[in-house]
This record gives C-alpha cells, structure tokens and sequence, in this order.
C-alpha cells in the first residue's frame, strides 16, 4: 500500500482494533488488540456496540479493519444511475452473465477471486446491502474524527475479508460461524499457531459467536495493514479503489504480524 513504510515505522506500540460490522448494532463486535515486541494481548472484545464506540476506538488506536464492503461497484453505481434517468440498457458489448457479474463485483473482489479462487459476497447483489449502507454513514462519521477515510486503505482504516484472511493463514474451518464445535477447532488452530496471542477473558465470547470472532480475525489483520504486510492495490486501480474500497489481504503467515517496528 502506499503508505506501508510510514505505518511500519511508527512508534514502538501498536493497537488495532477489529470491527465485524451487522447492519444493526445488535450483531455489530468490535475487538481492541494490543502489540508488543514478543505477544498481542486481546484488550477488549463487546458484541453489540454502536457507531459511538467504533468512533472513539478509530481515534486511539493505530490501524482499524473493518468486515465490510467500503463501496459499490462502478458499474454497477453507473447502470443504477443511468436506469433512474431512463436511459436504455446497453447489451451491445457484453450480454448475459458476464455482464451482470461485472456490474454485481468490485475489482477488489475480482481480485480476491483471482488470488484465492473464490467469490466474496457481492455487495450490489448479495445479502450485503444494508451492512453496507450502516458502513458508508459509519465510515463518513469516523472521517469527521480522525479526516476522511480512504476506501483504498491508504491510512488507518481498512476493509478486510475474515474468512480470506484466514485461507492465507491456513486456518479456515467450514463452517465456522454456524458452528460452536468449528469455532473451538478454528480456535485452537490460531492458538496453535499464534502461541504468543493472549486472548484472556475472552475465549468464551469468542466461542459464543461468530461475530466476536470475527473481529478478532479482523483486528489481527488490521495488524497486517499496520506493518504494510497486505498485497498492494494495483497502480491502475488505485482511483477506483478510493470508490469502490479495496479488501486488505495480507501478504505474510501470521507469524510476520510480531515482525517490524511494534510496541
């Protein structure tokens, strides 16, 4: 990312935070995790916070990701418009389901098909909308706190993708977020693998719910972003990923997130 070696020379402690945002505060968890040079320790994990407090985290800690969509696609924000004004549906270039996949994805999600083999959820026709529409008032209130919120992440906040975070980690468990017996097997895994991540009190909360969980997996990739250790946005699509937003998929094995400047 543009501002990796700014981020990875910071100060000697970090905190990040972890977001797993729902459309409604309910289902919304935010995580807090604190770096030093040897262990992370969970500060703080709550399930059911509302914007308020994910405001006030974004201003004191040093890197936040986010589980959302940070934007449309630009075509698909193009056809709406244009279907609004009354302007004919073009077919002349590309008909059928090529064409509505290019309007249902983002390049960032083209991305993360290309990288992982995978589909994330489309934010323009999936089950995502009203998560996504919580984020876009979300992110606009945390930009008055701490100046506005670049969708590419080129700053402290970042979209990030738990369950491909997790396939580069090695980690994934099907079915982890319907399944308390998954979570306690995905757990174990990260333990396992990270033995120097003190989770506290909280292993309960994290076994409870998918959402804690989440933002657990969020705030150790928002760790990644901090270290500049997430694959790049393409210089060709870096202005549309300041529109569309762009997932932080880190580049390294869990391991690395103890690497580099930290507290």
């Amino acid at each position: 990312m543009g501002d990796a070696n700014a981020r990875a020379a910071g100060p000697r402690s970090a905190l990040t935070a972890g977001v797993d945002l729902a459309a409604e505060p309910k289902r919304t968890a935010l995580a807090i995790v604190e770096w030093s040079a040897s262990s992370a320790r969970m500060v703080s994990l709550a399930v059911g916070v509302d914007d308020g407090t994910i405001v006030d985290a974004a201003e004191r800690v040093d890197s936040m990701g986010i589980d959302c969509a940070f934007g449309w696609p630009d075509d698909f924000v193009a056809f709406v418009s244009a279907h609004t004004q009354g302007t004919r549906v073009d077919l002349s270039n590309d008909e059928g389901m090529a064409w509505r996949r290019r309007l249902a994805y983002r390049e960032t999600d083209r991305e993360v098909h290309r990288r992982m083999g995978r589909w994330p959820l489309s934010v323009a026709t999936d089950r995502l909308g009203l998560t996504a529409m919580h984020c876009a008032a979300l992110l606009d209130v945390i930009g008055d706190r701490i100046g506005v919120v670049d969708r590419s992440g080129a700053g402290k906040v970042a979209e990030v993708y738990p369950g491909a975070s997790l396939r580069i980690w090695g980690l994934l468990v099907p079915k982890y977020r319907v399944d308390r017996d998954a979570r306690e097997l995905l757990l174990a895994g990260l333990i396992a693998e990270a033995p120097w991540l003190d989770l506290g009190t909280h292993t309960d909360e994290l076994l409870r719910t998918d959402d804690a969980l989440d933002a657990l997996l969020a705030a150790l990739t928002a760790r990644a972003h901090l270290l500049g250790q997430t694959f790049p946005v393409p210089e060709e699509h870096r202005a549309q990923a300041t529109r569309e937003g762009w997932i932080a998929l880190p580049s390294g094995p869990l391991s690395a997130l103890l690497g580099g400047p930290i507290r």
